[in-house]
């Protein structure tokens, strides 16, 4: 994580970690060009042995061994076939489990800069990409072995004939690589306007709701046709390009075919060679075709692939968010946080201390700095200055996956996922536990009674089935239910009339009774029920008190939480 990769290195693990598929696939496939290399010549032996000079006999057993090797070749292509594309499918399986791995990683970073459509791109479109080259790998090796055979052949034929493939073919793999270099190229610019529009119509689908409460269905569908005519112009540049590099070397190839022809017609009228041998010799130069036009695409899918590797190997290289920490928790843990001259985002030397089993309400007045407290917190990022402690261990110390076994950060934009209500809310509860205090205590039970299916029902991609407020109520009792020794809360009842705000803050206190809680809001129900709040304004602490002592006495205060 964080190490330089290329896309040639990505294109090397993957063939490497499918080298037994592509290995038989490319042995069978090899056997199957043999075959379809070896069938002129046999006809050019039964001319020879068996018509020229009737022989019914000899023409009964070379009919035999022709009849052999089209078995040989017909289950060579069959069974090469499938361990080449089980080779490729496993190989974009791997690919797509290793991008779904580095964008878990708890040090995160992976999806910086990128919308989540664009990352679904890569693992799809992409790792399929370059998945398919292990299979095209294995029919360049068959094809290689089909030139070299049908070159040998050719040599024991005539040996000008098997010179002239053998110099002509190399030249033709040199044309076709130069030829897949704009290929390569446009093959990348479409792929990445292939994402960025991935992304847009993600975003959009997201943001359906507001987009139709604000009536800007119109300006939506604009943003995403011009985004989306972007992206066929490069996949119609890309289309173009790979026409134009299969058109010119089908061309090359052919006039290539043609001179081996003109060749071995003339050593046939100069009687060079016989009947049979021309029979032989017009068979390989049809055969030929096909293994050279199967390393033009191989090449071609070659492009494509290093295009794509590269948008796979961005990703996998990306810097985490944080670095370092190995360490573990202390065990078992009292639940003390305490911030420590924190200096970042516009915070500048806030100290600010959660002891075991209290309930803290912050308050900032600034939504920048209150999210620059929730992610060092959650070590999203490290502090430009200070440090955060948990039980008197700097964060910076802790495996950041270790860390957040024992501290979780529950964030404003907290997501669902689709599943049944009670999947939601028991995504990170310990196995076992009864979430029943959690769902009380966030009001959910009041969700299920109106879900069809109850705490079985479905909610929906993101919680499409649920109203704003019903969400956040799910996203609490997830919070509550992953029993953390430390929980800080951020903002979640923003979308809760006041009746059901006033139960879930006294939900709260009691479901977390006995475990340091934080709560980053400013709704005096939920403050009210603190144990005392501690006041941010202006980046450093301006006051700490009981919430009903900083309604009476501090200005700023009141307005921040009663206006």
């Amino acid at each position: 994580m964080g190490a330089e990769m290329s896309g040639r290195e990505v294109i090397r693990r993957a063939v490497a970690g499918q080298r037994r598929g592509v290995a038989l696939g490319s042995l069978l496939s090899a056997g199957h060009q043999m075959g379809e290399a070896l069938v002129p010549v046999l006809i050019g032996v039964i001319v020879d042995r068996a018509v020229a000079r009737p022989d019914a006999a000899a023409l009964a057993g070379w009919l035999g061994v022709l009849a052999a090797v089209y078995l040989m070749l017909s289950y060579g292509f069959r069974w090469g076939a499938r361990a080449g594309e089980r080779a490729a499918e496993r190989a974009a399986h791997e690919l797509r489990m290793d991008l779904v791995r580095r964008v878990l990683a708890p040090q995160g970073g992976a999806e910086a800069g990128r919308p989540p459509g664009a990352l679904v791109n890569v693992a799809t479109e992409d790792a399929r990409r370059v998945g398919a080259f292990t299979m095209a790998l294995t029919l360049g090796v068959a094809a290689v072995v089909g030139v070299v055979a049908g070159a040998v052949l050719l040599l024991r034929a005539s040996v000008p004939l098997g010179l002239l493939v053998l110099l002509g073919a190399p030249v033709l793999m040199a044309l076709g690589h130069l030829l897949a270099r704009p290929l390569e190229q446009r093959s990348g610019a479409e792929q990445e306007r292939a994402a960025h529009a991935s992304g847009v119509a993600a975003d959009l689908v997201a943001g359906v709701r507001v987009l139709k409460g604000l009536r800007a269905e119109g300006a939506a569908v604009a943003r995403y046709r011009a985004t989306s005519r972007t992206s066929r112009d490069a996949s119609v540049r890309a289309a173009r390009a790979e026409a134009l590099q299969t058109g010119l070397m089908l061309t090359l190839t052919g006039l290539f075919i043609a001179l081996v022809a003109l060749v071995g017609g003339r050593l046939v009228l100069s009687g060079s060679i016989g009947l049979g041998a021309l029979v032989s010799a017009v068979g390989l130069a049809l055969f030929l075709p096909g293994p050279v036009g199967v390393l033009a695409y191989v090449g071609a899918e070659f492009a494509k692939a290093r295009a794509s590797a590269a948008r796979i190997a961005d990703v996998l290289s990306a810097p985490g968010e944080v670095d370092g920490g190995a360490g573990e928790p202390v065990r078992p843990a009292a639940g003390e946080l305490r911030v420590r001259g924190l200096g970042h985002g516009g915070l500048k030397g806030v100290d600010l201390t959660a002891r075991p089993g209290e309930h803290v309400g912050v308050v900032v007045t600034d939504p920048a700095q209150a999210a620059a407290l929730l992610h060092c917190l959650a070590r999203r990022c490290d502090p430009a200055e200070g440090r955060i402690e948990l039980d008197g261990r700097p964060v910076t110390d802790l495996a950041p996956e270790a860390l957040r076994s024992a501290l979780l950060v529950a964030e404003h934009d907290a997501q669902l996922f689709d599943g049944t209500l009670l999947e939601n809310v028991t995504a990170a509860a310990p196995p076992g536990a009864d979430p029943g205090s959690a769902v009380a205590a966030a009001a959910v039970d009041e969700v299920a009674s109106a879900l069809a299916g109850g705490m079985a029902g479905r909610i929906g991609e993101r919680g499409s089935a649920l109203s704003g407020g019903q969400r956040q109520r799910v996203a609490l009792a997830r919070a509550l239910a992953a029993e953390r020794e430390v929980l800080v809360v951020h903002d979640p009842t923003t979308a809760v009339d006041a009746a059901t705000e006033a139960r879930i803050a006294a939900g709260i206190r009691r479901a977390r009774a006995g475990r340091t809680t934080v709560l980053v809001t400013s709704s005096p129900a939920l403050l009210a029920a603190t144990d005392r709040v501690v006041l941010i304004d202006g980046g450093t602490v301006a006051a700490e008190a009981p919430h009903d002592v900083l309604v009476r006495d501090h200005p700023v205060y009141r307005a921040a939480v009663l206006t």
